[in-house]
């Protein structure tokens, strides 16, 4: 069992930053890919960003692209998002999401993560 707690999420103008943290538990973090995903009011979840397990492959949605950063930190079973030039359609609640199994060759589809965390808020205003 893997649980996933995101932190870092607020209220933010448009056109300015934060940085949101997904902590992991679990000795084997450095062997998933993780990914973040979005929700917003009356849409479905979409794709925002994925990382590999060494860090060393990202991938990203082309609505963000330019915009945010993925990262690890697999000593401190981490992952972060650094959100800049954020917009209002941006506002969404924000999901990690870890793939624990076989490491997935579509990062960008939900079903190929089995764990997920509870979400955090971010809403962007204009």
């Amino acid at each position: 069992q893997v649980q996933l707690v995101e932190s870092g999420g607020g209220l933010v103008q448009a056109g300015g930053s934060l940085r949101l943290s997904c902590a992991a538990s679990g000795r084997a973090f450095s062997s998933y890919v993780m990914g973040w995903f979005r929700q917003a009011p009356g849409k479905e979840r979409e794709f925002v960003a994925a990382i590999s397990r060494s860090g060393g492959t990202t991938y990203y949605s082309d609505s963000v692209k330019g915009r945010f950063t993925i990262s690890r930190e697999n000593t401190k079973n981490t992952v972060y998002l650094q959100m800049n030039g954020l917009k209002p359609e941006d506002t969404a609640v924000y999901y990690c999401a870890a793939d624990t199994g076989v490491p997935t060759t579509t990062p960008r589809l939900a079903p190929s993560y089995d764990y997920w965390g509870q979400g955090t808020q971010v809403t962007v205003s204009s």
